[in-house]
C-alpha cells in the first residue's frame, strides 16, 4: 500500500498505453478522412502514411518486448475498424493489407532501432529517405512507374472464326471465376449483359454483383459497366474489335479500365483469340499496386477469353 493517496488515483502505465494506442488508431482514421476529403485517398500518403503514424505512436508510447509485434496487433485493430468507419469494401482492405502490415512493421523496426543507444542500430537511418520517397508518390502527380498498361490472354477455340464472331456479337453467359485469386478476394463478378452487335457504335451494358460495403448501415449498391464498339474489322478468317469503356461504376474505385481489344484468326479448323485489356493505375505506391493490378487484370482477360471461347464452342 502506498503512502501517497494520489498514486491510487493515477492511471496505470498500462491504461495510458492503451489510451495512446486507441488514439493512434482513431488519429489514423481522422488522417484518412482528411486525405479522402483532399482527394489523396489513392496515394502513397494514404497507404504509407497511415501505418507509419500508427507505428511511430506505438513504438514511442509503449515499451513492449517486441515493438513490431505490438504494432502489427494495433494495425490489425485499425484494419478491423477501417471497414465500418471508413466505408471500405472487402476487396480494398484485402488488397491493401499486405502493404499496410509491411509498412507498419518496417516503421516500427526503424523507430525502435533509432531509439536504442547502441550505435550499431544507426544503419536504420538509411531507410528514412527511402520511406520519404515512397510517401510522396501519387501526390502532385508523382509516379515512379508508368500508369498506363495492358494485360492480355490468348486461348485456342474449338470453333470457326465465324462462330467466334457470332458468339462475341451476342450477350454471353457468365460463369464463375476459375482463378483462385479472383474467387478468394472476392472481385466483382459479371452476372448479365444486354446489347449485341459488332458494328461501330453498338453497345453493351454489363451488370455485376452488388457492391457490399463494410460501412455501418451501408446498403448493397448496384454496379455496372457500359462499353461501346469503337473499332471493328471482321472478315471470314479473322477479326479485330475494340470495346471502349464509356461508363464504369465497378472498377473505377481502384483502377481505370479503358478498353478491351479482341483479335482472332483461323488456325486450321480452330480459332486463336487474344483479349487485351488496356487500363491505367490510379493507386500508389506504384511498386505495389502496379504488379498487383497487372496480375489481376491478366486474370480478368483470361476469364473473358475463356467465357467467349466456351460460348463459341457451344454454339
Amino acid at each position: 500500500m502506498t503512502d501517497d493517496p494520489r498514486a491510487e488515483k493515477r492511471p496505470s502505465r498500462e491504461r495510458l498505453v492503451l489510451a495512446a494506442l486507441l488514439l493512434a488508431v482513431f488519429g489514423a482514421m481522422l488522417f484518412a478522412k482528411a486525405l479522402a476529403s483532399g482527394g489523396l485517398e489513392q496515394t502513397a500518403m494514404f497507404y504509407v502514411g497511415i501505418p507509419a503514424l500508427i507505428a511511430v505512436t506505438v513504438v514511442l508510447t509503449a515499451r513492449p518486448r517486441s515493438a513490431v509485434g505490438l504494432t502489427l496487433a494495433v494495425t490489425t485493430i485499425g484494419l478491423a475498424l477501417a471497414g465500418p468507419l471508413l466505408d471500405e469494401g472487402v476487396v480494398c482492405l484485402i488488397m491493401a493489407a499486405p502493404l499496410i502490415y509491411g509498412v507498419a512493421a518496417l516503421i516500427a523496426w526503424i523507430v525502435s532501432a533509432l531509439t536504442r543507444p547502441a550505435w550499431k542500430h544507426h544503419h536504420a537511418l538509411v531507410a528514412v529517405p527511402l520511406l520519404a520517397a515512397a510517401l510522396i508518390e501519387g501526390v502532385a502527380g508523382v509516379s515512379y512507374l508508368p500508369r498506363e498498361s495492358a494485360a492480355s490472354a490468348t486461348v485456342m477455340v474449338d470453333a470457326s472464326p465465324e462462330a467466334y464472331a457470332a458468339a462475341l456479337a451476342a450477350p454471353p453467359a457468365y460463369g464463375p471465376f476459375d482463378a483462385v485469386l479472383l474467387k478468394t478476394v472476392p472481385f466483382p463478378h459479371p452476372v448479365s449483359a444486354t446489347g449485341s452487335g459488332l458494328e461501330v457504335g453498338d453497345r453493351r451494358l454489363v451488370r455485376f454483383n452488388d457492391r457490399k460495403s463494410l460501412g455501418l448501415g451501408a446498403e448493397p449498391t448496384p454496379r455496372s459497366m457500359t462499353l461501346r464498339v469503337a473499332e471493328s474489322d471482321i472478315d471470314t478468317d479473322a477479326g479485330r474489335v475494340v470495346f471502349e469503356v464509356t461508363a464504369d461504376s465497378t472498377l473505377s474505385r481502384w483502377m481505370e479500365l479503358q478498353s478491351a481489344t479482341v483479335v482472332w484468326h483461323r488456325v486450321g479448323d480452330r480459332t486463336e483469340t487474344t483479349w487485351t485489356l488496356d487500363w491505367a493505375r490510379t493507386y500508389d505506391p506504384s511498386w505495389y499496386f502496379g504488379p498487383l493490378q497487372q496480375h489481376t487484370t491478366g486474370l480478368a482477360a483470361g476469364y473473358l477469353a475463356d467465357t467467349f471461347a466456351a460460348a463459341a464452342a457451344g454454339s
